[in-house]
């Protein structure tokens, strides 16, 4: 399969790049690196990065950027940008991507365990991240031509735990290649509308 990974020198986007890249052509997307950049809060950029990438088998995400910080001093702006970045950003690369999607192709993207368990200054996260999955689920249902569309939804990562040190106490890490092996499910699987939940 040809396969785009948007996020692709992130931590979980170089776990699933490792792992897809065995047995599919992979190209990576970055903001700033890989084979080509894209900005997935900018419509045209998305829609440049598929013209020049033309048909794949799968789109795969790994990317999306989140506001943390306490709700008591949170103004709309801050709030706006897990909205434009993670969600919209990945709904953007769904709706314009599965016109360059092959019949049977597919769409992963990312969530996270905070829709289903919210931590302290993560309204933000756990808002984008619970409006993710309602678009998964939903989008599923109208896809032509046999396109299916998941979501994964990782428990903080393995890599990343002394990062957030302190924002997720009892917290069980996973480390990013379990994570890949649930992109490897999504892309080289049968199921659509999925919500592939990892460490929890």
């Amino acid at each position: 399969m040809k396969i785009v990974i948007i996020g692709a020198s992130g931590t979980v986007g170089q776990a699933v790049t490792e792992e897809l890249s065995h047995r599919h052509e992979v190209i990576r997307v970055g903001r700033t690196k890989g084979d080509h950049q894209v900005d997935i809060t900018s419509q045209a950029s998305v829609q440049a990065l598929f013209e020049k990438i033309g048909p794949v088998d799968a789109i795969v995400s790994a990317s999306g950027g989140l506001h943390f910080g306490p709700l008591a001093t949170m103004t709309d702006s801050e709030f706006n940008q897990g909205l434009q970045d993670k969600l919209l950003g990945q709904v953007r690369l769904a709706l314009t991507g599965q016109h360059y999607l092959n019949e049977g192709g597919s769409i992963t993207l990312i969530s996270g365990i905070v829709a289903h368990e919210p931590i302290a200054q993560g309204v933000n996260a756990t808002t984008v991240n619970v409006a993710l999955e309602g678009f998964v689920r939903a989008a599923a249902c109208e896809l032509p031509r046999g396109i299916r569309i998941n979501l994964i939804s990782p428990t903080v990562l393995t890599e990343s735990a002394e990062a957030y040190d302190g924002f997720f106490p009892g917290f069980a890490s996973v480390p990013a290649a379990t994570v890949a092996q649930a992109y490897r499910r999504s892309v080289e699987g049968v199921q659509s509308g999925r919500v592939y939940k990892v460490g929890y």
